[in-house]
């Protein structure tokens, strides 16, 4: 199999590095994303003390570059590595090892990572003093008693591990529906689909759906990241794990997207430069138009790096195959970390260059030890989300980009 360049691509059969090398910069944006939500003015769990309007660092623009892509990027990849789990293992298999890698850390999660997150949140914004153990035992009973700016602060709750609840749910669906996408009918589709996949459709089509999306659903029902009532994330997020499902294995759309690399480069960096005005000016009349702005920045950025990462990142290397196995357990870590360390960094009287200055190391460290210890405890690895031994098993393989 040749790409339009003529020189020989990676045969589908072997593992996707580029989507491996992707996961693991979207997942290491993600944490410093984070991390500028302590110093930015948008709400989080805790604040720097120089947080406000003023931005002290600049960094809304630069988180604004990665705001509307960067989730929905982890999506589409995991719906890639959703495919090729699914054409090696049977329903039950899958569904037993989906269940295991996602929900015993996502309760694990909730029960001893994320309440300090909570905990620290009424601290700075209720002037809780009652204590950790008067918390935690309210936590666990679902205390409603807690009210940061009116809104209800529901628990036990899984904060940043959102992301592992709504992967969990998605790979259910493709099970259930396992019996329709491997009929006839759906082969047929997906061979008609298949060479309509490319150039201006594969570049518009997405972004005009995505943008129709988000004029018509979120000003209904918000972002809320609580599963059962989240529809406009879920009118975003499953179409794109399912467009990463349904493109896994077809060798044609992915061609077309290293075609358009450059198109996509060009097309992003425009529509970042909107959004940023967007934000500069801050006229809520315009919020239409940055809504579609938004929308084509969304999916021409994905295109871009899916597009470049197939052409540039397709090989491996002793630090892909490190990452590829901490990523999980730096994400799982690395917001309990940065909510901990900035609280105690806000009563240190430091200026805002100081406290990045610590707690961006601080947190790389944190998770760098973490995972090393973790992974060399059998019992503990499971709960985030490794295996308890390091052997490589046939599930193991099933869930590679391969």
């Amino acid at each position: 199999m040749t790409m339009s360049s003529g020189r020989e691509t990676a045969s589908l059969h072997t593992r996707r590095y580029d989507l491996d090398w992707l996961r693991i910069a979207a997942f290491g944006l993600l944490i410093l994303y984070h991390i500028g939500m302590f110093f930015v003015s948008w709400d989080w769990h805790v604040k720097s003390a120089h947080a406000g309007p003023g931005d002290p660092l600049g960094l809304q623009p630069l988180m604004l570059l990665t705001n509307p892509w960067r989730l929905a990027l982890l999506f589409l990849i995991a719906g890639c590595a959703t495919r090729f789990m699914a054409d090696r293992l049977d329903a039950a298999t899958m569904l037993k090892g989906r269940s295991q890698r996602l929900l015993l850390p996502l309760v694990f999660g909730m029960l001893v990572i994320v309440p300090p997150q909570t905990y620290y949140e009424i601290v700075e914004k209720l002037g809780f003093r009652d204590g950790w153990l008067v918390f935690y035992v309210k936590y666990l009973a679902f205390d409603d008693g807690w009210r940061p700016g009116g809104k209800l602060l529901v628990v036990p709750t899984w904060n940043h591990l959102w992301f592992v609840a709504y992967l969990w749910a998605y790979s259910m669906i493709v099970i259930a529906l396992r019996p329709l996408l491997l009929s006839a009918a759906a082969r047929r589709i997906a061979g008609w689909l298949r060479p309509h996949l490319r150039g201006a459709v594969l570049l518009l089509a997405p972004p005009l759906f995505i943008a129709v999306m988000r004029l018509w659903l979120r000003p209904v029902f918000g972002e809320t990241h609580a599963l059962v009532d989240d529809w406009y994330l879920h009118a975003i997020y499953l179409p794109l794990f399912l467009f990463g499902y349904a493109i896994a294995k077809a060798d044609s759309v992915w061609v077309a997207i290293e075609r358009l690399r450059w198109v996509a480069l060009g097309l992003a960096v425009a529509c970042y430069g909107g959004l940023v005005w967007f934000m500069l000016e801050g006229n809520p009349a315009l919020a239409p138009w940055r809504s579609v702005v938004w929308a084509f920045d969304l999916w021409a950025w994905i295109v871009m790096l899916l597009g470049f990462a197939r052409r540039l990142l397709s090989f491996d290397h002793p630090a892909r195959r490190y990452l590829t196995e901490a990523v999980f357990p730096f994400y799982i870590l690395h917001q309990t970390v940065i909510v901990v360390v900035g609280h105690h960094l806000t009563g240190l009287g430091l200026p805002a260059w100081a406290e990045a200055a610590i707690l961006v190391p601080a947190t790389a460290l944190a998770c760098w030890g973490g995972y090393e210890a973790i992974r060399r405890v059998g019992w503990l690895r499971p709960f985030f989300g490794l295996k308890s031994d390091q052997s490589l098993t046939i599930q193991e393989k099933s869930m590679s980009y391969r």
